[in-house]
């Protein structure tokens, strides 16, 4: 059985891709509320802040700074997928196993993954424009003045993000 290695730091801030199992799903935006309301009870326990985060028809990705003196992140996910699977008709089997985790190393990487998850929607041909797309912090982010509405980066670097091959 393989070992997995996972960067572990305290106080950090991480990027994921944590996706279903059947990669033909549409159930997280299907049942993106029934996510909300999972993810919103994982946090009253074990709080996090949520930087950004894109749910995709059949993958999400988010990043996360988790609290001073706290490293876990596999706890959290594993409890947001057991609220999610248990709050919807598909139930179990829902979630990969496995999920991508990378501990963002410097203001660079942060922008970099920053920009490639509002931009997901987009990079997967879902909406020609970001603002389209609903279920994502890119909205919050406008609010907030980080983004201007009609953002579309033309150099955000692809090459982050989740594992290729």
């Amino acid at each position: 059985m393989p070992h997995y290695r996972r960067c572990l730091v305290a106080g950090a801030t991480y990027f994921f891709t944590v996706n279903l199992a059947d990669r033909r799903s549409t159930v997280l935006v299907d049942q993106v509320g029934a996510l909300r309301n999972a993810v919103r009870k994982v946090r009253a326990v074990r709080p996090f802040h949520v930087d950004a985060w894109v749910v995709m028809p059949e993958h999400m990705h988010a990043m996360w700074t988790l609290p001073e003196g706290d490293a876990d992140y596999a706890g959290r996910w594993r409890a947001i997928k057991t609220a999610f699977s248990k709050s919807i008709p598909q139930g179990r089997g829902v979630w990969q196993k496995r999920y991508w985790e990378h501990m963002i190393r410097d203001d660079r990487d942060y922008a970099a993954h920053f920009d490639y998850i509002h931009l997901n929607p987009y990079k997967h041909g879902l909406v020609r424009n970001v603002r389209d797309w609903p279920y994502s912090s890119f909205h919050r982010m406008v609010a907030a003045g980080v983004y201007s509405p009609d953002w579309l980066c033309d150099d955000v670097d692809m090459n982050v993000g989740e594992a290729k091959g």
